[in-house]
């Protein structure tokens, strides 16, 4: 009977260490509010901008969206859908896999749950760590995502930052370069601060659109936990009154 309990109460502590492993070491670390019902607001608005042309949320319907975001329908409709008419269909793209593998060299993935399988510190880190890098195709590379095939959609807000190179010897004696760091070259239309605000905004959007009924299942959980533990005498109990006849 102790052990159950103990396991129950620990049980949230070791999913946290789990999850916290498998996002790995990131260079920025955010905490996400989905509650702050502007800031995804706005996060679906940069979502639309710059990520829908190439990217799609199948699993997403707008109808679903401006519900929970408190959009409603007539600015869905002038403001959020550019390639369909009808507030039920999913947030999908005209650009075929087809076609994207060839101006791309690959497909680019559906962003419906990328925040759960990468993690909001991944995301965040992902999009403020694009520097330029002539040898590339697109001309930028990105310290979380080496050789990442993306262009850095979102280089006019934020502008073009220039990798800080540190030499350092091996233990062969040989010497590398390595980048150490980022450092502004072009400015954007933001200032580094303002960009990062932005990028907040669409990785709060990004981890309610990998799973919009969130904060309703964690509600829901709390009183199925409370519910259990108070049910668990009265099994005990039940349990033993039981097993008292049998023996």
């Amino acid at each position: 009977m102790k052990k159950v309990i103990l396991f129950i109460c620990l049980f949230p502590l070791l999913t946290s260490v789990v999850h916290a492993t498998s996002n790995g070491t990131n260079s920025y670390n955010i905490e996400v509010d989905l509650t702050d019902t502007k800031s995804l607001q706005r996060g679906a608005r940069i979502f639309i901008n710059y990520c829908l042309s190439c990217h799609s949320a199948s699993y997403m319907r707008y109808n679903r969206l401006g519900k929970d975001l408190g959009i409603s329908e007539q600015t869905l409709k002038e403001n959020f859908m550019f390639g369909t008419d009808k507030s039920g269909e999913t947030m999908k793209i005209a650009m075929k896999p087809s076609e994207s593998k060839v101006f791309f060299g690959v497909s680019p993935p559906d962003l419906s749950v990328i925040a759960r399988a990468r993690g909001a510190d991944w995301l965040y880190s992902y999009f403020l760590s694009f520097y330029s890098d002539p040898s590339r195709p697109f001309g930028v590379n990105n310290l979380q995502f080496k050789d990442t095939a993306m262009p850095h959609v979102l280089w006019e807000l934020q502008g073009f930052q220039r990798p800080v190179y540190n030499t350092v010897t091996r233990g062969d004696g040989s010497s590398v370069k390595v980048i150490e760091g980022l450092e502004t070259g072009s400015p954007g239309k933001l200032s580094p601060q303002e960009y990062e605000e932005t990028v907040y905004d669409l990785v709060n959007f990004l981890v309610y659109l990998s799973e919009p009924v969130k904060l309703k299942r964690e509600k829901i959980g709390i009183w199925v936990i409370i519910y259990l533990l108070v049910l668990l005498p009265v099994a005990y109990k039940l349990k033993k009154e039981y097993w008292r006849d049998v023996k």
